[in-house]
């Protein structure tokens, strides 16, 4: 006869939080756009992935616990997006600061992008007003 503990003990799976650089928030926003614009609710999408509806909640309000890779590639299916397109989006990094989307220079180009608008709105109301005397009868006479 065989005793418990003889055994060795299966592994469980427990259920445990994100891992770094893991954004669920992103994977929700996502998740959730996606079905409004599809007009599909919880319980269809659980039909159309084989997910189950408690795991298609708790995607949706970005639980912090870990999905199989396989679930968010069926619930892509369904969505008709890319298989890998929630992994993309799980593992995508956050948005940079603003500071560090202009490159060096950057502002510096900006600041002459601007005053170059300057120049051609001034232009711009020189031309006007030139048309304007121009159109008018009795104008200046074409050489």
């Amino acid at each position: 006869m065989r005793l418990m503990s003889d055994r060795k003990a299966s592994r469980v799976y427990t259920a445990r939080g994100p891992a770094e650089g893991e954004d669920w928030a992103a994977v929700a926003a996502a998740l959730n756009e996606r079905m409004s614009l599809r007009r599909v609710g919880q319980q269809q999408l659980a039909e159309l992935s084989g997910v189950s509806v408690s795991t298609v909640r708790l995607l949706q309000h970005g639980a912090g616990r870990r999905v199989q890779n396989r679930t968010l590639v069926s619930i892509a299916r369904a969505l008709e997006w890319p298989d890998d397109h929630l992994i993309q989006v799980l593992l995508a990094p956050g948005p940079a600061d603003e500071a560090e989307m202009v490159e060096p220079g950057g502002r510096e180009i900006l600041t002459v992008l601007t005053r170059v608008e300057g120049h051609l709105s001034e232009i711009l109301t020189r031309l006007t007003a030139i048309e304007d005397v121009l159109s008018r009868p009795g104008g200046p006479a074409a050489p």
